[in-house]
């Protein structure tokens, strides 16, 4: 069978691909293995995004009397409940996926996708039978999984990853948690949020390393009053299971310390999903677990394309759905130009959640420029204090000379909803003072931005 584009792989990078192709007029085909939405939507963002809103439910409900509300009784948080609303939220979206694949006549074939040269590929079902499929151009999506450390095997019962922390049936008493990237960091608060004990466990000195330092500090002093107990710095070097507790070694700047808990929840980053999909047999070079690309996602072989986590850039969901759509509109003939890879959002949905894009004041320094900094805490904000969420702060750096938007890093409530001016502003160059004269509505969160802004060049008015 013989399509013009087959995309393997069903994630936001590959099923966006695909349906951007058959807009595009190409007879297209998605090949998946496993669920619809790949692990975004199956496992990753949308199910962890509903996880998280029961904990904030429960939160407020545990806090409703500072809001003037009182309720009888106590309160529980009932986890298996909350895994099964998290399931049937993703069970949701991965039919939504179907839907969209039938609405735009895209073929989808299940089974496991093996690249083969002359632009074929060989499908493996679930009974074991291979069927050969070609296509003029074979995108490859097929994503990332749970990395694993020789000292941190995962059992999938008692040290375990994003999967099994998703899906835990009994409400654990403790839990340490290795590595506080996004991942770490939401599972911390979430665990830490229904009442369970935490150790957060970072290698470099601040959690969520690649943000702002400030940004880090922040989240670390939110975290430790709420109960997390971080350690920086700090490695784990052993875990001994013993029936139904763990003992983790870890090593500190100063001392090994033994923790007790239930669980180890490993976070300590991806691994691409590249083992036995036929790259060697086609040729296509790949280094490091990443596929070689050029900027419009075009291997060494001709009618062979990568896009998503397989590919250098942040392992992102929505940075794949757009290098798929620059990928297709490409193989189309249109005029695209590449990716900016620095004008990319980054959200952690902690609380408070964390945004940011651009250089972090430490990168612009080192870059060489002479930098405004403006700060605009949410304990100044109206908005904030009606809801009772006056944790956090934004923070935009601006170039002196010619008053380019640097970076903006955000940290507090709802912050992941106000990044996006700060991506279209640098996108279309705006300047720092346009930003000024741009009116926010009053009184909501958005207002700390055009503050802080004003606070880079001395107008700020409600400091």
């Amino acid at each position: 069978m013989n399509y013009d584009v087959i995309v393997i792989g069903s994630g936001p990078g590959g099923y966006v691909a695909a349906i951007r192709a058959a807009q595009l007029g190409f007879k297209t085909a998605v090949v998946e293995k496993s669920e619809l939405g790949g692990v975004c939507l199956n496992w990753g963002c949308i199910p962890t995004k509903a996880l998280l809103k029961s904990a904030q439910v429960f939160n407020y409900m545990k806090h409703s009397s500072d809001y003037g509300v009182t309720l009888e009784g106590s309160v529980t948080a009932d986890l298996p409940a909350m895994v099964k609303r998290s399931r049937g939220v993703a069970d949701g979206m991965s039919k939504g996926i179907q839907f969209l694949l039938k609405k735009n006549k895209i073929d989808h074939i299940q089974g496991f996708g093996k690249l083969k040269p002359g632009k074929k590929i060989d499908v493996t079902d679930a009974e074991g039978k291979v069927t050969e499929f070609s296509a003029n151009h074979i995108i490859i999506a097929t994503g990332a999984r749970s990395r694993e450390l020789p000292n941190l095997k995962q059992d999938g019962k008692k040290i375990i990853g994003y999967r099994e922390a998703m899906t835990l049936t009994e409400m654990p008493k403790s839990m340490v948690v290795v590595g506080s990237g996004a991942i770490g960091s939401e599972f911390a608060h979430f665990y830490n949020s229904i009442g369970v004990q935490v150790t957060l466990v970072e290698f470099l000195p601040n959690i969520v390393p690649i943000e702002d330092e400030e940004v880090s500090k922040q989240l670390e002093r939110s975290f430790k009053k709420a109960g997390i107990k971080v350690m920086t710095s700090s490695s784990v070097e052993a875990v001994e299971v013993n029936g139904d507790s763990c003992a983790v070694i870890i090593k500190t700047p100063k001392t090994i310390e033994t923790i007790e808990c239930d669980i180890v929840l490993s976070a300590v980053g991806i691994a691409t999903n590249l083992e036995g999909i036929g790259l060697e047999e086609t040729g296509i070079k790949f280094e490091k677990g990443k596929v070689l690309v050029d900027g419009f996602y075009r291997t060494n072989v001709e009618g062979y394309y990568a896009i998503g986590d397989i590919v250098s850039g942040p392992a992102l969901a929505h940075v794949a759905s757009h290098e798929g759509i620059t990928c297709v509109e490409k193989i189309a003939g249109m005029h695209v130009e590449p990716i900016d890879y620095g004008n990319i959002p980054g959200c952690t949905y902690t609380s408070p959640e964390i945004a940011s894009v651009g250089m972090t004041e430490k990168a612009a320094k080192e870059a060489g420029y002479e930098i405004k900094v403006g700060k605009f805490p949410f304990s100044a904000s109206g908005k904030a204090s009606a809801a009772g969420a006056k944790d956090g702060f934004v923070k935009v750096i601006f170039d002196a000379k010619y008053g380019e938007w640097l970076g903006a890093h955000y940290i507090g409530e709802n912050v992941t909803e106000l990044i996006a001016e700060a991506v279209v502003a640098r996108k279309l160059e705006t300047t720092g003072h346009e930003i000024i004269k741009s009116i926010h509505p009053h009184p909501t969160l958005s207002e700390a931005v055009m503050e802080a802004v004003a606070a880079a060049y001395g107008e700020v008015i409600h400091l």
